[in-house]
């Protein structure tokens, strides 16, 4: 690590000094909310190709959002959905799942015992869970589910809302296939992900209800 911290310093930054500097003196104006799991294999850099000063970015497990209500106690995703919306001014929040995710196959696995904060954290994903053996398919599908449900939380928040009413700022639901390598975005008219390669939007919202019904995601 230390060989990497010292490689950053000699050679990246001085090819890229004036950005920082600039990011110092004018302070940082990120456009985009990314709200992504804390799996090592997400990369949100890469998976957007932007670069510092970009992204303003909250990761936990599972990629969950607390609801506004407060009902599972201070958290610092909540504190930075505050900040991005209301100190930033981002004109954009990516919620982003993706594919062998650890906190859904928890969800209907289990974890240890001595992991009580876990335990009580993935209780934000219940609702996304299906009445089946946690089976490739179900996991996959859990995955894209929970995923929507984070982005009717945000709907939820007043700020947030008020904000997407009024055009200023659009929600973006990703679920990245790791082992393909292409995000699939949640498009609102068609009701479901759709691989970012065949998409027509980024998968914009605003998002109402929706509810699951023979494998489709439909609005109420």
């Amino acid at each position: 690590m230390l060989r990497r911290l010292r490689r950053f310093q000699s050679d990246y930054f001085p090819r890229h000094q004036q950005r920082f500097q600039d990011l110092v003196a004018q302070g940082q104006h990120p456009k985009t909310l990314f709200i992504g799991c804390s799996d090592s294999r997400v990369v949100p850099y890469l998976l957007t190709g932007a670069g510092p000063g970009e992204l303003f970015i909250v990761r936990n497990v599972g990629a969950f959002v607390p609801p506004y209500d407060g009902s599972y106690g201070l958290h610092g995703t909540m504190a930075a959905i505050e900040f991005a919306v209301l100190s930033l001014h981002v004109e954009r929040i990516i919620v982003c799942g993706h594919s062998h995710c650890g906190a859904i196959r928890a969800s209907y696995e289990g974890v240890p015992d001595e992991a009580v904060a876990l335990k009580a954290w993935l209780e934000l994903g219940r609702e996304a869970l299906l009445p089946v053996c946690p089976v490739p398919e179900a996991l996959r599908r859990t995955e894209q589910r929970a995923v929507v449900l984070q982005l009717e939380r945000l709907m939820a928040y007043p700020f947030v809302q008020r904000e997407v009413e009024a055009g200023k700022l659009t929600l973006h639901g990703w679920h990245y296939v790791i082992e393909d390598g292409e995000i699939h975005v949640f498009d609102v008219e068609q009701g479901d992900f759709v691989p970012a390669s065949l998409a027509s939007n980024a998968g914009t919202g605003p998002y109402p209800h929706f509810v699951e019904h023979d494998g489709q995601i439909l609005s109420v």
